[in-house]
């Protein structure tokens, strides 16, 4: 098979990722300047990204009484100190208005007999937000000069001397490759799931936390163009629903469910209340004989019963489903849960982008918001909102003081064919041995043994990570000889070779921070305490092949970091 059409396209400003952050940069771009726009998008605009089934709350806000300050120390707190303050404090300053904005466009805020909003703890609010994902969508399809383009699989950036250029994509619908020229990009592509076994088998293995579409696409092709990253060693582990993988913060939060053992004992408070530490507690309890370990809804009203199989009906309604299957209210049964596999989330951990202030990367005129930008943990929804604002407004400023334009050439069109044959490889080559699923398989068995997954309890040690680093490199060779029957396979195949891009990075940071400063997230056996020695980043970067590990200071409270310092 060969592609037999090929596109070259300029624009001011290519967003690479359709989902939250993508949507609210585009609107910002064009509410404040008239710079073209070309957004593209893996899969379709209207459902894409983490917010494409909904949410029933909105989990970062500065509820009344509260100040950005004190949402900044709650997520320093959670993580222990190992985030940039600096971006926490400008995505905290924005999170209502963002909010404001989103209630503008049609999403319904509940309010009480007063018209305030209705808080769920002291950083939420609730919401009905099903339709939360196609309200922007639709808001972004309104605007002028701004082109999406569905179905777009984006493989690599274009970079001369560290300043980017665009980038190359091929579309999963048509036999088509893309070459996009553009002044300023901004990644926008989320996260990475999938790279370790996750909980459930067989064809229920992508019944996961974090959206399985999300290979780390954005991450990898900052690994591999030498951008910065920074903090892939705080993998984030979701505490769940058992087998539903449903979120448990409705109930914890919603009806103030506490977490109990088969006991009944509440132990919660023994092991510490931050995210990671929720899920330890989980994962000791159970290997300690006293498991299962449940949130105990046994006893709550009816009323309590009713709004939980509503909000999880919003968001994840196999939980309700389950319910009902089961023919027990929530009151009439506590809920099982469990830890999931491993995920590399910059919008729960700060793992990510290395960036400044304005979420401009290392690689000149790369902008990263939402999941993919590092440093800013417990962002969610409204933070990645607020990123992508921040982000948008700091390209319109460059663009305005800048008078260069991107011309077209003919080294443009001997690119993209370069770029074409490399995907023909796979499309033509009738050698493969092995299947795009059975080296995901591999990878993840591996992930899952020597590089702390559910398997091994989330621990390992130094020499486990040395095997793994080895044996996802063989499954790299491996996975430069896979043959694609059409561009959707084709698709499969640059999904597996951007996880284990990551899976080589997550390996080398784990082994790079000696210490346990996060039990379960980085569960290292041969650190088995955390130091004040490791208060600091561990980054990396890719040099000549090699990721070169780089350990920077902390920036404090007060403080802000720019590439220039």
């Amino acid at each position: 098979m060969r592609i037999d059409k090929k596109e070259l396209l300029h624009t001011d400003i290519l967003i690479i990722g359709g989902g939250t952050a993508g949507c609210y940069a585009a609107m910002t771009i064009r509410e404040h300047s008239g710079y073209s726009v070309i957004i593209a998008e893996k899969a379709n605009i209207k459902r894409s990204g983490c917010l494409a089934a909904g949410v029933n709350a909105l989990n970062a806000y500065i509820t009344k009484g509260r100040v950005p300050q004190d949402y900044v120390d709650y997520a320093d707190k959670d993580a222990d100190h190992i985030v940039r303050q600096d971006l926490l404090l400008s995505m905290s300053e924005g999170l209502n208005r963002v909010t404001a904005k989103m209630e503008q466009l049609g999403l319904v805020i509940l309010k009480d007999e007063n018209g305030e909003y209705v808080a769920r703890g002291n950083r939420n609010i609730k919401i009905n937000g099903e339709n939360f994902k196609p309200l922007l969508a639709d808001a972004v399809s309104k605007l002028d000069d701004v082109t999406v383009i569905n179905q777009l699989n984006i493989t690599d950036y274009i970079v001369e001397n560290n300043q980017i250029q665009g980038a190359f994509g091929f579309s999963i619908a048509e036999n088509k490759a893309y070459e996009i020229r553009a002044k300023k990009v901004l990644i926008a592509t989320g996260g990475a799931a999938g790279l370790y076994r996750p909980n459930n088998p067989g064809f229920s293995r992508h019944k996961m936390w974090y959206p399985p579409f999300n290979t780390g696409a954005g991450y990898a092709m900052g690994i591999r163009a030498g951008a910065e990253m920074t903090t892939f060693e705080m993998r984030f582990i979701a505490l769940r629903c058992k087998d539903t993988i449903a979120p448990t913060g409705t109930i914890a939060q919603g009806v103030g469910a506490k977490q109990v053992n088969s006991l009944g004992e509440v132990y919660e408070d023994k092991y510490g209340l931050t995210t990671s530490q929720r899920v330890y507690g989980t994962v000791k309890e159970n290997l300690e004989g006293r498991g299962p370990c449940y949130l105990r809804t046994e006893g709550i009203t009816k009323e309590q019963d009713e709004s939980l199989r509503k909000a999880y009906l919003n968001m994840a309604p196999s939980q309700t489903l389950k319910w009902v299957e089961a023919g027990k209210n929530p009151s009439e049964q506590n809920v099982e849960i469990e830890g999931t596999e491993p995920y590399i989330v910059g919008g729960h951990t700060a793992s990510g982008y290395w960036v400044d202030t304005h979420r401009e990367t290392t690689i000149h005129g790369l902008f990263a918001a939402g999941d993919v930008a590092g440093g800013c943990p417990q962002k969610y929804v409204t933070g990645a909102l607020v990123e992508g604002e921040i982000a948008a407004l700091r390209m319109v400023e460059q663009l305005d003081a800048e008078t260069d334009k991107n011309e077209i050439d003919e080294k443009d069109q001997q690119l993209l064919d370069t770029k074409i044959a490399e995907y023909e490889a796979f499309l033509q080559n009738d050698s493969a041995i092995f299947t795009v699923e059975q080296l995901e398989e591999a990878m993840q068995k591996v992930m899952d043994a020597y590089a702390g997954g559910i398997g091994s309890h989330y621990q390992f040690n130094g020499k486990q990570m040395d095997m793994a680093e080895e044996k996802i490199r063989q499954l790299q060779v491996l996975a430069e000889n896979l043959h694609a029957e059409d561009m959707h396979e084709l698709m499969f195949v640059y999904e597996l070779k951007e996880r284990l891009t990551v899976c080589l990075s997550v390996i080398a940071h784990l082994q790079a921070r000696k210490e346990t400063r996060w039990h379960s997230f980085a569960e290292n056996l041969d650190y088995l305490d955390k130091s004040d020695d490791w208060l600091l980043y561990v980054n990396s970067k890719m040099e000549d092949g090699e990721l070169k590990i780089i350990y920077r200071d902390l920036v404090k409270k007060g403080e802000t970091y720019e590439h220039s310092n």
